[in-house]
């Protein structure tokens, strides 16, 4: 293994056993689920809007490795954002995780995230890696719908 690939098998693994922002938000006013049926992760996403602004994120929930280090990683890049920027970072992020060419990185938008460019090798993880993401977009934009990856 490579020593790039070394360091981003490390951060997912740090993110995993500590996670960051893991647990209920007691003044969330959105919140949002999100399963992926393939493999039976869960997450429950909770956000403390400031009108367009993620004041404060943080999750909960239970999954694999991949699942839980892209909550924790995403909860770092998305707050203080405003819904706009989250989006451009969503968009970002699914690219890498999802797209047939390796893309142009741009560790100014994605920054850590670039630890899941490896991911698109491997289908069945881009579900697991994305599960956040779309759970996130359905908390945005107070959707009552489970979130899922398919």
């Amino acid at each position: 293994m490579s020593d790039l690939s070394d360091l981003y098998q490390e951060v997912i693994l740090d993110h995993n056993r500590r996670p960051r922002n893991f647990g209920a938000l007691a003044d969330a006013n959105r919140r949002a689920q999100g399963h992926n049926p393939l493999c039976g992760d869960r997450l429950q996403l909770y956000l403390k809007m400031d009108g367009e602004r993620i004041e404060n994120v943080s999750f909960e929930g239970s999954g694999c490795a991949i699942s839980k280090a892209s909550a924790s990683l995403m909860t770092e890049a998305v707050r203080g954002k405003s819904v706009a920027e989250a989006g451009v970072i969503f968009d970002r992020f699914h690219e890498l995780v999802t797209g047939d060419r390796v893309a142009d990185l741009d560790d100014e938008v994605l920054g850590k995230l670039a630890v899941f460019g490896g991911v698109r090798e491997f289908p069945v993880r881009v579900k697991c890696a994305s599960l956040a993401w779309h759970t996130l977009k359905a908390a945005l934009a107070a959707s009552n719908e489970v979130a899922k990856t398919e």
